[in-house]
């Protein structure tokens, strides 16, 4: 059996410019409808919301502390492609704000297209060797040594955030957050198959 084909260093380029550029929008859609997500970008977005702080520099400083569990368990170079992600996404969500405006759009349908951008988002990182730090460090973890669906173990960290969500918006918007957030689970657990995806 050959081994599989190893992403080129420009390949793994734009995985990380399309994932942290999508996973941006994805953020501008979110924050401009007041919704709130799961995983570290979700902690992130509370404590914006809860601070009036800037999601950029809170995801940014959030993530700071997993890169040496992201070092010690998946290694140097998955660590400093999620490092690169995660300073590309943070930079990116203070620029888009300036740059994109809604006349309208309905949460329903926000929370959805959420779900799918952030979702692709997410697997062409994860499928070049990256994240988007904190939670996804621990679930692709898992899911490499222990066959649990990164998905499946970011869902369960969500219904915690999710609850604590409960505190600084309203159940309503709680609610239709939940959908975007489940969305997004779904996307990844459906498609992120390492004996489907093997190239690395």
């Amino acid at each position: 059996m050959t081994e599989p084909e190893k992403h080129t260093l420009i390949e793994d380029a734009q995985a990380i410019a399309y994932g942290s550029t999508m996973a941006a929008f994805g953020i501008v859609i979110l924050t401009h409808l007041g919704l709130v997500t799961g995983q570290t970008a979700g902690l992130a977005v509370l404590i914006s919301y809860a601070t009036g702080w800037g999601f950029g520099p809170v995801f940014f400083a959030v993530n700071l502390p997993f890169y040496i569990f992201g070092y010690l368990r998946m290694g140097a170079v998955f660590t400093a492609k999620t490092f690169l992600s995660v300073a590309l996404l943070s930079g990116l969500a203070m620029w888009m704000p300036q740059h994109i405006s809604f006349a309208t759009l309905n949460p329903w349908l926000g929370a959805v297209l959420f779900g799918f951008i952030s979702g692709s988002a997410l697997l062409a990182l994860f499928r070049h060797g990256a994240s988007l730090g904190g939670v996804g460090i621990v679930a692709l973890m898992l899911q490499d040594r222990l066959g649990w669906r990164a998905g499946w173990v970011q869902l369960g960290f969500d219904a915690v955030l999710f609850a604590a969500a409960f505190l600084v918006r309203d159940p309503m918007t709680v609610v239709i957050s939940f959908v975007g957030a489940l969305v997004v689970n779904l996307v990844i657990a459906i498609n992120h198959r390492r004996d489907r995806y093997i190239a690395t």
